[in-house]
């Protein structure tokens, strides 16, 4: 028998695995729940999306201790989604996300996702958790957010002046009382802020004041497990042929594998036990979403807050997330009236510290001054979510980081060493499109009055456009050609040589 499966064997390991599942459990419930309600999607769908996270994802190979379910990171994008096209095509693009998630697995895509530039996966986690609480704002004070993103936050200085009466003063002490508990739970001293999740108790005490002291603010209104499921048939699927439904669909593929494998690579650094396997974490990843598309419920991913949790409460195997999906189904069906006393305000307030921990503050300043582009495309980012939205922001993101990789891998140097006979001009580094200006401008300046040298032989790469115009400018020089050889030993002609206009034979193109 392998030493993993002893491992899974020893009572210890199983104790272990237990406790976690049980502080898992009570981490998830309040996300799950506060990501459907900002979602705008029935409470119990949040539910559902975790117990497939637990116990379909869960028993899957891929990671061993990243727990997954609805996240606060594609609550924007579900939003706009139900809003835009109804609850009733949240099924079918989840699933078409979820099998779109399977096949790129298939097909070894997995570990590409790594490739995405941090800055733009930052500048996304900033840019939703800036929608998130300016839509959470609103619901923390009982109303209504105006709709967009932009205009949520524009709205924002209105909102505070119409905090008045018994309800929006209530509902809003009961929503900055929630934050206040998160923020300071932690920094309790003994072992209690370990033992039970912030979360949990911001949740139970704002409950329990609600109920105490009659407080006239909403809670969550409860449809029962079974009625709030949709099943996705075969009509469904014509849907897709709408393009913007498309575009949703590549969307939630994207963002949902982009945080589950930039999750799994965090979580890896946790622990010591088995690494990802990303491929496979994909596949999981989309079964999941498979699973949860065909009964309407969200779509999930792994979901860093309760992956830590894991780790940091002794989880070891694949049971502690398997157990937690236990517990959500046995709370899901025997005590869903529990939902119903659970305020909005206090879930916005739990919605709005998680938002504000997307947003990447302590590491902005370091990163402008050792990488500025790099912070450049995490704010573009973050405001392309704001202004449009998630879909567009990524992708302007995924541009600007491609477009920066370029400009800084195309650098070019211009060496000029004049002497009494000739000019020579020796070029190195990488002569691409992007650097044609600089070095026209600079071989246009360069005296008229002697022959000029161009040298070639030192550049790593010369892209076609590059090639095209140096020989347009030997030609209008009067250039003659100098062959020269090459940096890796092998003869060719790699340098121009342009004379002034009364110079003597036709241009040559240059060789390879």
């Amino acid at each position: 028998m392998s030493s993993s499966s002893l491992l899974r064997l020893r009572p210890d390991t199983m104790s272990r695995d237990l406790l976690a599942s049980i502080v898992v459990f009570l981490v998830a419930v309040p996300l799950c729940v506060g990501v459907a309600v900002a979602s705008g999607v029935p409470a119990e769908l949040g539910l559902v999306t975790g117990i497939v996270g637990g116990l379909v994802v869960g028993a899957m190979p891929g990671s061993s201790l990243q727990v997954s379910g609805p996240a606060a990171g594609l609550t924007v994008l579900v939003y706009e989604a139900v809003t835009t096209h109804g609850v009733a095509a949240l099924g079918i693009l989840v699933l078409a996300s979820g099998l779109l998630q399977v096949g790129l697995g298939l097909i070894g895509f997995g570990r590409w996702f790594r490739a995405i530039s941090t800055a733009v996966v930052q500048g996304m986690l900033a840019g939703i958790g800036l929608v998130l609480i300016g839509s959470q704002l609103y619901a923390l004070a009982g109303t209504t957010a105006p709709g967009s993103g932009l205009d949520n936050l524009a709205g924002l200085p209105g909102l505070f002046t119409r905090i008045t009466g018994a309800t929006a003063i209530s509902s809003s002490a009961v929503g900055v009382g929630t934050i206040v508990v998160l923020i300071l739970w932690k920094r309790l001293p003994g072992r209690l802020p370990r033992m039970l999740p912030g979360p949990l108790v911001a949740v139970g005490l704002a409950t329990g004041a609600v109920a105490v002291f009659d407080l006239p603010v909403a809670t969550i209104e409860v449809r029962g497990l079974i009625d709030s499921l949709r099943l996705t048939g075969l009509d469904d699927f014509g849907l897709l042929a709408n393009p913007a439904l498309l575009g949703v669909v590549l969307a939630f593929t994207l963002i949902a594998s982009a945080e589950s494998l930039f999750s799994a690579a965090a979580v890896d650094r946790m622990h010591d036990g088995p690494r990802t396997h990303y491929n496979k974490e994909l596949i999981a990843q989309g079964t999941g979403n498979t699973l949860c598309g065909l009964v309407g419920a969200l779509p999930m991913t792994a979901v860093i807050v309760r992956s830590a949790a894991n780790v940091q409460a002794g989880g070891r195997t694949k049971a502690s997330r398997i157990l937690h999906g236990v517990w959500l189904l046995v709370f899901a069906a025997l005590f869903p009236a529990v939902l119903a006393l659970i305020p909005v305000a206090t879930l916005a307030g739990v919605l709005i510290h998680a938002g504000a921990k997307l947003i990447p503050v302590t590491t902005i300043r370091p990163l402008w001054r050792e990488h500025r582009g790099e912070a450049v495309v995490l704010v573009v980012t973050a405001l392309a979510i704001i202004l449009t939205d998630m879909f567009m922001g990524v992708l302007l993101g995924i541009g600007m980081a491609v477009v920066k990789t370029a400009w800084e891998t195309s650098a070019v140097r211009l060496d000029i060493d004049e002497q009494d006979d000739r000019t020579t001009v020796a070029l190195s580094g990488s002569a691409t499109f992007l650097r044609l200006p600089l070095i026209l401008d600079t071989l246009e300046a360069l005296p008229k009055d002697r022959p000029v040298e161009l040298d070639l032989t030192r550049l790593r790469h010369l892209d076609h456009a590059c090639r095209t115009a140096l020989e347009a400018w030997s030609t209008h020089s009067g250039a003659v050609h100098a062959p020269v050889p090459a940096t890796d030993g092998t003869p060719r002609e790699a340098a121009l040589a342009a004379v002034a206009p009364d110079g003597e034979g036709p241009p040559r193109p240059e060789g390879r």
